[in-house]
Order: structure tokens, then C-alpha cells, then sequence
């Protein structure tokens, strides 16, 4: 770990060392820490950049890097008066010579920048979720969502329901949520603070996953199945980081667990130093989600507390995942409130919750079509939005494109899962695996998965391109041949077809 070059504390006396002092700095809300002068280089990725809002309300200066520099991030950052500066140059970061550098996700050994830090040695680093735990969690009750799916929404969700019930929660979403004012807000002094947690890992020099610094007070594992196949060797590597964030949750907190799924119950079977709460559709659940009923307008379905009813909600949103997903984040949220008696949380703010952008959003919605967006880029996302779908919109034909885009996705690992989610579609469009040409043969096949999902008396499209790919799907879903529901699947732009499509 990084010492930090602003402060310590001794005794309960702040004791500052503060370096020479910047022009127009403003003074910090933050409170236990000096205002700094903080580099991040990356800052245009959707953590780094929302971290660097944070951190930029909280009164520090804030300034950083990036290629690719382009909206809706820079506008963001600009608009909060926060410096972006183009590309990479060691000499310029010697020059500028920041408090504190965050070194993002997008840097690792080579790159010119790290290259100085490591030869200088002038210039405290931190990775980014270090920066968030000593200069925001550590004085916060967090809630930590993780799990393979469902953290951004989850993450939302709860905070949309702490800050109806008047907690002036701080959060980080992952995403662009369409309910809360922006991505992040530190919220009140000392107040809950939600937080996705990513399982992925935290930087070039630290290779354990990133949830290992949020410092869960309550700790939510909406699922937990294989992914990020580039750092994980397999689900029992996935299960083992799962359990070592577990160790820390406090014994005046709490564990909520997807009591429906077999790898979560055994995360949580031999858990002793804090409360496990178990949320699920079975009966044997503390939380129960019941009545789930979905139609063509929207879902509806009642969560029961041990056994009584809490309340019901009638919303916008598809599926039963999302059920699930609102069950994980009123129970957390309701705990962290009132441990004793999570019910006093109101459910009523989750009537009017939009989600969050390019998760199962709606572009187009017309009898005769309807046009989605959604991030799924795992098998069973994309199988849990597709029953949802199917069950939505019966009288659709239901059209599933699909961008093998991620560092998993975009191998064979799950190729065959892959498979066997799309074919709930009654037709394919599959794009190339991204970057296929680093992968070599280990790449996702998108032309051998279409002939197997044809073989199977399905529709399988493999165009070369993205571009051929929307030539196709406009061809065949041309007005006057029936009614279709079009998904589009990425964690990416998707060659930007989704908007020329849905135009």
C-alpha cells in the first residue's frame, strides 16, 4: 500500500502536511482529508471518470489523461470543471506533478507513464479502488453489490430506495442510470454509501479483485457462475476471490445471498461471523419473492419478509431477474437502515425506477416492432433477457444480435452456452468476435455457432461485418413481414449499428 502524502491522523488530530498550495484550489467537503491535487490516468473509463467526479465534488483538484477522449464522459468531466488531457507523456506528468496518481485498468507495464512512476519514485500511485477506500468508504457504511450479473442495476436500485427514504446515500453506478441525478454523488458526510462491486482485478500491480477494498458493511452476491475467462481459470477461482470478500464483512453487518443459487449457498453455508439473509423465489428464504406475473406493459410481483408481506411492486421493467434484483437491493438497503426490521424501508420508489441505460432499454416500440439495447455479454443474461422477451412479447418474432465482444465472450470458452441461450431467439445475428485476430484459434466462432443454431432449426446469420450484419437484419425485417422484436447484445458500441438501426 501507497502512503498517503496529505495527512495522518493521530489521536483523533488531523495533522496535515499539505504540499505547496494550488491556485483557485477549493476547500474539501470531504473533511478528513486535505484537498489534493489528483492525476488519473485513464480518466474517460466509466469507473475512472465517475471516481473522478467523486472525488472532484469531495474538493480535491482533479485533472487526468486518456485516449479515445469522447462523450458522454468528457462532457461530464469538462462540465465539472475537471482537465483532460490527450495521450500519454512521462514528461508531462513530471511536469504536472500531482498529490497522488490513480493508475487506472488501462495501463500496465510498458506504458510511458508507469514506466516514470516506477523509475521516479517521486510520485505517490494508487490503484482506483484503493483511492475509493481511503479516501471515501473507510468513513462510510457501504453496501457492496457483487455478482455475475444484475450489479448495476442492483447498485441503482438501492440507491434509489435509500435516497427516497431520506438516508442521503453517496453512490457509484457502473452505468448511466435513468433514475438518480448522474452516475456517482458522495452523498452526506459519514452517510451510506452503494457501491458496485467488480470482481475483476484492481490494477497492473494488484492483481486481486476489486471488491476487496470497498469495505462491505452490507455485502449483496446477486449470483455467482464463471466469467472474465482472461483472469480466471475456472468457477472455483471465481468462488475463491467470492469468499475471501466475504471475510470481511463485519459481525454487525450482513450477508445477502441469492438463496436460489447452489454456488452462493456455498460461498455462505460455513459463514459464522456475520448474518446471512437468503433472498429467493423458494419458501425457505428470509425474503421471498412471490406472485411474479409478467405482461406485455411491464411485471408485477410481492416480496414477503419471514413470511409477511412487505410489499408489492408493480413496475416498467422485464423479467424476474429483475425481481430478484429488486428483492437483493431493498433487503441490503433495508438493513443497513434498520437491522433489526428492514421493512420500515418503503418499497414505493421502485413503482416509477426506469433501470439503468442499455440494460433491456426499450429504443423503439411500435406494434408492428421493438427495438432493445441491452449490456448482456454471458450466457445467462443474455438466456434470462430472451425468456423475459419471449414471454413480453408472444406474437413477436424474436430477433437476438449478438456482439462476442468481452475478454470472455469473445473466446471459445463459452461458445456452446452462448449457443444454447441464443437459440430461445428464432433468429441470430451473430457479428465477428472482437479482436479475433489477438485470439488466434481460440476466438469465438460466429459462423460455426450460426450453423449450429440453423442446424437446430433456428435462423443463424454470421455476416463478416457489423456493417453486413445491419445490411441482413434490415433486409429481413423489412415492414410487411410481421411483427419482430429485435435485441441487440453488447458490452460494447456494436460497431454503432444499434443507432442507425433504431433510427
Amino acid at each position: 500500500m501507497v502512503s498517503d502524502p496529505g495527512c495522518r491522523k493521530v489521536t483523533g488530530v488531523l495533522l496535515l502536511a499539505v504540499p505547496q498550495p494550488f491556485s483557485a484550489r477549493p476547500r474539501g467537503r470531504a473533511g478528513f482529508y486535505a484537498p489534493m491535487r489528483i492525476y488519473f490516468m485513464g480518466i474517460c473509463g466509466t469507473a475512472m471518470g465517475n471516481a473522478a467526479l467523486l472525488m472532484r465534488s469531495l474538493g480535491h483538484e482533479v485533472l487526468g489523461a486518456d485516449t479515445g477522449v469522447y462523450p458522454p464522459m468528457s462532457d461530464h468531466l469538462r462540465g465539472a470543471g475537471i482537465e483532460i488531457l490527450e495521450g500519454w507523456s512521462a514528461e508531462r506528468l513530471a511536469e504536472l506533478k500531482p498529490d497522488l496518481v490513480v493508475v487506472g485498468n488501462v495501463a500496465s507495464r510498458g506504458h510511458p507513464e508507469v514506466e516514470w512512476l516506477l523509475e521516479a519514485r517521486t510520485q505517490p500511485y494508487v490503484s482506483l479502488p484503493e483511492l475509493l477506500r481511503t479516501r471515501l468508504l473507510n468513513e462510510r457504511r457501504n453496501i457492496v453489490v457483487a455478482g455475475t450479473h444484475g450489479k448495476t442495476t442492483t447498485t441503482c436500485m438501492a440507491a434509489v430506495l435509500l435516497e427516497a427514504n431520506g438516508a442521503n446515500p453517496g453512490w457509484l453506478v457502473g452505468g448511466v442510470p435513468r433514475d438518480l441525478p448522474d452516475s456517482s454523488n458522495p452523498g452526506k458526510s459519514g452517510g451510506p454509501f452503494v457501491i458496485e462491486g467488480d470482481e475483476y482485478d484492481t490494477a497492473f500491480f494488484d492483481k486481486r479483485s476489486k471488491f476487496i477494498q470497498y469495505l462491505p458493511h452490507v455485502l449483496a452476491i446477486n449470483n455467482c457462475e464463471f466469467d472474465h475467462a482472461d483472469i480466471f481459470r475456472d468457477l472455483d477461482d471465481v468462488l475463491r476471490t467470492f469468499s475471501h470478500v466475504i471475510r470481511i464483512v463485519p459481525r454487525d453487518g450482513a450477508v445477502v445471498a441469492n438463496g436460489d443459487d447452489a454456488n452462493v449457498l456455498g460461498l455462505v453455508k460455513n459463514v459464522t461471523w456475520a448474518p446471512v439473509v437468503r433472498v429467493g423465489t423458494g419458501a425457505d428464504n428470509d425474503a421471498v419473492i412471490a406472485d411474479f406475473r409478467e405482461t406485455a406493459t411491464g411485471s408485477s410481483f410481492t416480496l414477503l419478509w419471514k413470511g409477511k408481506e412487505w410489499g408489492r411492486v408493480q413496475w416498467a421493467l422485464p423479467g424476474l431477474f429483475n425481481a430478484r434484483n429488486a428483492a437483493m437491493a431493498a433487503v441490503s438497503a433495508g438493513l443497513l437502515l434498520n437491522r433489526s426490521d428492514p421493512t420500515q424501508l418503503s418499497l414505493a420508489a421502485l413503482g416509477k425506477f426506469q433501470g439503468v441505460m442499455r440494460r433491456q432499454q426499450v429504443l423503439v416500440d411500435r406494434p408492428d416492432r421493438v427495438v432493445i439495447e441491452d449490456f448482456g455479454h454471458h450466457p445467462t443474461a443474455l438466456k434470462l433477457t430472451l425468456e423475459s422477451l419471449r414471454a413480453r412479447y408472444p406474437q413477436h418474432r424474436l430477433v437476438a444480435c449478438f456482439e462476442p465482444r468481452s475478454n470472455t465472450a469473445a473466446r471459445k470458452v463459452m461458445q456452446d452456452a452462448f449457443r444454447d441461450a441464443l437459440m430461445l431467439a428464432d433468429d441470430v445475428y451473430l457479428a465477428p468476435a472482437h479482436r479475433a485476430d489477438k485470439l488466434g484459434g481460440e476466438s469465438f466462432d460466429s459462423t460455426g455457432v450460426a450453423a449450429a443454431i440453423t442446424a437446430a432449426g433456428r435462423r443463424g446469420f454470421a455476416p463478416a461485418s457489423n456493417d453486413a450484419l445491419l445490411d441482413a437484419l434490415r433486409l429481413h425485417t423489412a415492414e410487411g413481414q410481421g411483427a419482430r422484436c429485435i435485441v441487440f447484445f453488447s458490452n460494447g458500441a456494436f460497431g454503432g449499428i444499434i443507432k442507425k438501426f433504431a433510427s
